[in-house]
This record gives C-alpha cells, sequence and structure tokens, in this order.
C-alpha cells in the first residue's frame, strides 16, 4: 500500500526511550509526506517531492488534507470483566465515595463476585468485543490485568483468557497480575493469609503456563500498604515478572517510592502526588501513566501533568478502562481530556498516547511511532483544518481510516 499526499505525517520519532520534558511537546514529522507499507510494516516515508514509484502498488491512498499518526498504545487496562456497574455510578451521583462503595460489597469484590461465575469463553467472546471497539477507536497495543478474580481459580482463568486474546488478536497484548487488587472477603481478617495465597499458590502457577508479562498492586490505603506491596513485587520479580503499580489514586499513599525503589517500569493514576513524588518520578526511569478518564468519572483531582512535565518526569496516558472506575477505553476522549483538563498541548498528549505509552508497556520497537521496520498501525484522521482541532473538537469521531498491520481494519464510510 501506498499512502500519498498526506497533509502531516506525524510521530516520527528515532529513539526507544521514553520522552521527557520539552522533547514531550515534540511531535515530528513531515508536510505533504507519503507512506509506503509492504505486508505488515512500514518500510519507506517521505516528503512528496522524493516519492519514486518504479512501480503500481496494490493499493494506492490519497490522503490530502489528512494527518497520519500511529496508533494509540494503552498501557493500563481492565479490558477482560464480567459485567458493568452503573448501579454503583448511581450510588456516585447520590453521594457514596469509592471507599464508601467498596466497603459495603461493591467495586472490586463486586466484579470479582461476577467474573468467578462466568464461564471463560463468555469473558474471552465480551473482552474480544470491547478489543475490536476500541481498535476502530485506533488503538494498536494494550495492556491488560487480571485482578477481578481474588481467587487462584478466577485469578488463573482471567489470565488465560488474556492469553488468549493475545495469541488470537493482530495487536501487541501485554499481560499484567494484579491479584493484589484488594482484600477478598474470605480473607478480610487474614490479610497474611492471602498475601501468602498470592506468593506461594497464584505465582507459581503464574509461572508454570507462563501467564504474565508483569506484576501490578493496588497500593492504597484500605488496600495494600507499602510494605506489603514490596513484600508482593519481590515475590513476583523472583518468577521474573517486572513491576507495575496503582499509585497515588485516593491518597498520598507512599506508593510512587515503593514503585521507584522497585524499579517499576511505569506508576500508574497519581491524582494525589506531591513534590517529593514529582521529582522523584523526575529522576527515575520509571514512567508516570496518568488516568484522567478515572479522575473524571470519579471527580477527584486530576494527576498534576503539567507539574511532571515540567520537571521532566516521563509521562504517559492509558484509559484505565474497567466496569467501576473508567468505563470508557476511548482514547481520542482521553487525549482531550488530557489537554482540557491537564493543560498538555495536543503534541505532548498525542506524544504521551502514542510512543510513552508504548515504553510502557515495553513495545516500542514495534509500535508507538513511525519508522521503518516498525508494524503499519496508523490513524488517517478526516480532513482536519490543524492538529490541534483533534482534541479541540472532542465531542466529534475525527478518525477516517484505522491501519492495523498495513491493512485496513476500519474505514468510516
Amino acid at each position: 500500500m501506498l499512502l500519498t499526499n498526506i497533509t502531516y505525517l506525524l510521530g516520527i520519532h528515532p529513539g526507544t526511550k521514553a520522552l521527557r520534558g520539552q522533547a514531550l511537546a515534540q511531535l515530528p514529522g513531515i508536510e505533504q509526506a507519503y507512506l509506503r507499507i509492504e505486508g505488515t510494516q512500514i518500510v519507506d516515508y517521505g516528503p512528496m517531492s522524493a516519492l519514486k514509484v518504479y512501480e503500481s502498488p496494490a493499493q494506492t491512498q490519497n490522503l490530502s488534507g489528512r494527518y497520519v499518526l500511529p496508533c494509540w498504545c494503552d498501557s493500563h487496562t481492565h479490558l477482560v470483566f464480567a459485567g458493568s456497574r452503573e448501579q454503583e455510578f448511581v450510588d456516585k451521583i447520590r453521594g457514596l465515595t469509592y471507599a464508601e462503595i467498596a466497603q459495603k460489597g461493591g467495586g472490586i469484590l463486586n466484579s470479582a463476585r461476577l467474573l468467578q461465575k462466568t464461564p471463560a469463553e463468555v469473558l474471552f467472546q465480551q473482552a474480544w468485543k470491547r478489543l475490536e471497539a476500541l481498535k476502530k477507536l485506533g488503538t494498536g497495543a494494550i495492556e491488560i490485568k487480571s485482578g477481578y478474580g481474588l481467587t487462584l481459580e478466577a485469578e488463573i482463568k482471567m489470565l488465560r483468557v488474556i492469553k488468549r486474546l493475545k495469541q488470537e488478536a493482530d495487536i501487541p497484548i501485554k499481560a499484567t497480575f494484579l491479584g493484589a487488587h484488594a482484600f477478598p472477603v474470605a480473607f478480610k481478617d487474614d490479610r497474611s493469609g492471602y498475601i501468602r495465597q498470592i506468593i506461594e499458590e497464584m505465582l507459581p502457577a503464574i509461572a508454570l503456563e507462563g501467564l504474565a508479562d508483569y506484576i501490578d498492586v493496588f497500593c492504597e490505603q484500605g488496600f495494600f500498604t507499602p510494605v506489603e506491596t514490596s513484600q508482593i513485587l519481590e515475590a513476583g520479580r523472583r518468577y521474573g515478572l517486572k513491576t507495575k503499580l496503582h499509585a497515588n489514586q485516593l491518597h498520598n499513599s507512599g506508593g510512587v517510592q515503593v514503585g521507584v525503589q522497585a524499579g517499576a517500569v511505569s506508576v500508574d493514576h497519581l491524582e494525589n502526588i506531591g513534590e517529593e513524588e514529582i521529582q522523584l518520578l523526575a529522576q527515575h526511569p520509571t514512567i508516570a501513566t496518568l488516568l484522567p478518564s478515572a479522575a473524571f468519572f470519579l471527580r477527584l483531582p486530576y494527576p498534576p501533568a503539567r507539574q511532571l512535565i515540567e520537571a521532566g518526569a516521563a509521562v504517559a496516558l492509558a484509559t484505565d478502562y474497567n466496569p467501576g472506575s473508567s468505563p470508557s477505553g476511548n482514547m481520542p476522549l482521553l487525549v482531550a481530556l488530557s489537554c482540557i483538563q491537564m493543560r498538555m498541548l495536543p503534541e505532548e498528549a498525542i506524544n504521551a498516547a502514542t510512543f510513552n505509552g508504548a515504553c510502557a508497556m515495553e513495545v516500542q520497537q514495534e509500535v508507538g511511532s513511525i519508522a521503518m521496520g516498525k508494524r503499519a498501525n496508523l490513524i488517517v484522521t478526516k480532513p482536519m483544518p490543524s492538529l490541534a482541532y483533534l482534541p479541540y473538537a472532542f465531542g466529534s469521531n475525527l478518525i477516517e481510516q484505522v491501519l492495523i498491520n498495513g491493512s485496513v481494519y476500519h474505514r468510516e464510510l
């Protein structure tokens, strides 16, 4: 396939390390460009003035007026779940807090009860439909967590579903074990007993089948303490799982410090951090993954994106797609929220949702930017007056086509 007369080809990043500081605001591109695809990969691109067509490609598209970007890389989701939780949505409207809903058996425990009863095949089919819908919105790589099982059997069931998604899907998928998402009812008075089950039963079973790439813990008041979190992460490392972390969502609870000390690939959420945490992230390679749609849905303070960027931290954006606190995997809306509510520049938000998101999943060698040999996972916009129009017109669907592995996956008619 040959794409010609592209108004702007954007996201040409030659490096492999997450963008920081002023570099995050740079979205390198080529005006009036072409891009050539062979098989599943990008094999050539440049200005139209340099295009040489020696033979007619199987398919040529004239993309005059359109922008071409790398697909979104959503590095934090809970895509596998058994049912929606709109009653809790109504409870929140009536004034109950996230913690109060959890205390009365809602929240994560509600999702765990539903998932434990749901057959694996049903979970797979539901998750597959969600994944297909996200791809139509431009998502070209995704991370999926367990954590709605909270028993050995149910956590393994979830991770097997995620493994099947990895095997059958045509985009990169990373799997994260999040057994430490909450304490199940059976262990509400025996915290150390559940932690022993995670370490002594769940982790060996997961390692035996190669079911996870990462380990994650919900380090938060009312959930897992920093000491408990460190214990679980260390056990995960012994089984070859790299660290990710739910940190500082509801309180400044020490999660960032635990994550940085553990060498986490990313610490995610960060609605409640101070100057100490910002400086730590600026000084270490751990990526700050912000989830503004969760803050939006829960009416929490938004993460301090501007302070993190200006301090020099590496910032990524992800949806946190889950049934309780962010029931949306809409990355274009997320980019708009990031600009509107966190004062990120359009270029910063797009970089954070593409290249830095890929870095937060360690798939930046194959997706997340425009480069020779990378997968041709691409977004083609509808005609737009400028790049800033993409987040500015937040209620409009401005994606005309999505290409996955060099083929048109979705086209707006």
